[in-house]
């Protein structure tokens, strides 16, 4: 029963923590001068202002501790943790960059890009390093991330860290 409860449960949980971390940490640690140096692409802003260097150093920064923490209490595997975080953000600038290209302005809230979008990438920058948790376990960890991005993002516009409640 305790296997069954780790396959289905606590293994997906461990398996996305380091991009949930990524995806949260620039909200708390981000800021400062952006990604893209306030540059355009065919007129439009790459990722925008809220897209900081800070908040992509604290997002990896915070994917990688907890990698680490995972692999020397859990042995998670130091490369499929640095593959997931790598992809969450990459996965956050790639949604600010379609919405930027698209021509929707910073803080306009596009449902399932913005609480999928990390999430999607990551699970396939994750992909050549196997790991991937089962049918079930994806189900478990898309319903827990929707869940999670919204509650957080909730919470952090409540406490006014961020602007917007999405």
């Amino acid at each position: 029963m305790v296997d069954l409860l780790y396959i289905l449960l606590a293994y997906p949980i461990i398996f996305i923590l380091p991009a949930w971390i990524a995806n949260g940490a620039p909200v708390l640690f981000g800021g400062g001068a952006p990604l893209d140096l306030g540059r355009k692409l065919l007129g439009k802003p790459i990722f925008g202002r809220h897209k900081t260097v800070s908040g992509t150093a604290s997002g990896l920064l915070g994917g990688l501790v907890t990698t680490a923490l995972l692999y020397i209490f859990l042995s998670y595997p130091l490369l499929l943790g640095a593959a997931v975080t790598l992809g969450a953000v990459v996965g956050d600038l790639l949604n600010s960059f379609i919405k930027r290209q698209a021509g929707l302005k910073e803080g306009t809230n596009v449902i399932l890009l913005d609480q999928y979008s990390f999430f999607v990438v990551a699970l396939l920058f994750s992909l050549p390093f196997g790991g991937l948790p089962n049918y079930f376990g994806i189900v478990v960890i898309t319903v827990l991330t929707g869940v999670l991005h919204k509650g957080t993002n909730i919470l952090a516009h409540r406490a006014k860290i961020k602007s917007v409640p999405w």
